[in-house]
């Protein structure tokens, strides 16, 4: 062994109990196992308590010490000091006993009668414990304190408890600053977070692919000579557009609106597909809420993987149902063994989750999967807009 190392004995007594008053005492302190972390949290408050402690004995030292010396007493500051600092050491232990039991009843200090009644049984059971303390510093009997005495004990120790309350009450306000300030951060990140899935969304439903094909489909009706097949293109895309523009600048919209949305789509989609798109939709008509755009990229993900893949006919299906409280969403399309596979990224099913979970969080489910030979994509949610 190197000299000079220092040999510790883990048996020893001493230090068993050293350790274990330690722990105990952080574990009340911070209601927390102790780690380097937990010591270094639960000591900041004892440091400024006896730090402000120190500073006001200094000052009234200070003012016994000058006494002292106009009478020629012999006297050091330091004496004095250590005189008046052993006096309110007491009052340095209950202010951090009193800290530390508010620190873990946040709950307390918004009850004014409960703390009224708290100080009523300190002041009962601290002063004449200060009384009795003082008197064994001074080597006097208890009898002998002068009633001046108990009032400035009494004093003290009220001081003690209203600033320790206020050090509390600040610090909980703060606390719940901090706490509304980040949930409103959070919820700022939220709101920014639909906004982005909501260009998304209005990005990948409208975009250039699906424009193109429909003004192609109606000007080939214009070449045609067919003017008034055209002229309904056109209005399809013009009330198409403009429901889209209007639409993305809401949370949610009515299953009504919506559907006829969808209709002027899928009008749109029969100006390319022909007589080959053949569409159900059941509960049209029944009332509810769902934000805006949400079945258009299942529709298209209908077609772009069953008609975009064949030559034959096909039908997709779009139902509605629930109850009163929940609407059911269900798009279906055939899948046929022959076709050739489109290959896609999956947006489309990704950012209706990622927007249902925006608007609904776990009260809404997207589940997709091949049943009976049909894709089929099966939404649950809540009928109506959710409280903000």
């Amino acid at each position: 062994m190197p000299p000079g190392t220092r040999v510790t004995n883990p048996r020893n007594p001493v230090t068993a109990i050293r350790k274990a008053v330690k722990r105990v005492l952080l574990r009340w302190y911070t209601g927390t196992p102790m780690n380097m972390k937990n010591i270094r949290g639960a000591l900041r408050p004892v440091v400024v308590v006896v730090l402000v402690w120190t500073l006001l004995c200094a000052i009234g030292a200070l003012g016994n010490y000058a006494d002292y010396v106009k009478r020629g007493e012999p006297m050091t500051y330091g004496a004095m000091l250590w005189l008046w600092w052993r006096e309110h050491l007491l009052l340095m232990v209950f202010s951090c006993a009193i800290y530390a039991w508010l620190s873990r009843r946040p709950a307390l200090l918004g009850q004014w009668r409960a703390l009224a009644l708290v100080y009523a049984v300190l002041v009962m059971l601290f002063v004449p414990l200060e009384i009795k303390y003082s008197s064994v510093l001074a080597g006097q009997p208890i009898a002998a304190t002068s009633g001046f005495e108990w009032f400035l004990e009494f004093a003290w120790t009220t001081f003690t408890f209203v600033a320790v309350v206020g050090v509390c009450i600040a610090r909980d306000t703060r606390a719940r600053e901090k706490a509304w300030q980040r949930a409103h951060t959070e919820n700022l990140g939220l709101r920014l977070e639909l906004e982005q899935q909501r260009i998304l969304a209005l990005r990948g439903q409208l975009n250039p692919h699906f424009l193109f094909n429909a003004l192609n489909a109606i000007s080939s009706l214009v070449r045609s000579s067919d003017g008034k097949l055209a002229l309904v293109g056109i209005s399809h895309l013009s009330d198409l557009l403009r429901y889209a523009l209007q639409a993305s600048e809401r949370n949610h919209v009515s299953l009504a609106d919506e559907c006829r949305f969808v209709d002027d789509y899928l009008a749109l989609q029969t100006l390319r597909y022909g007589g080959r798109l053949q569409i159900g939709i059941d509960g049209a008509g029944a009332a509810g809420q769902i934000p805006p755009l949400l079945l258009q990229p299942l529709i298209e993900n209908a077609l772009r993987h069953d008609l975009d893949c064949h030559d034959r006919p096909s039908d997709i299906r779009l139902a509605f149902g629930g109850d009163d409280e929940r609407l059911t969403i269900h798009v279906s399309n055939p899948v046929l063994a022959d076709s050739v596979a489109n290959p896609g990224l999956g947006l489309g099913l990704r950012h209706s989750r990622a927007r249902l979970q925006l608007a609904y969080g776990d009260a809404a489910t997207l589940t997709a999967g091949i049943e009976e030979g049909r894709f089929a994509v099966d939404i649950s949610m809540p009928r109506y807009a959710l409280a903000a």
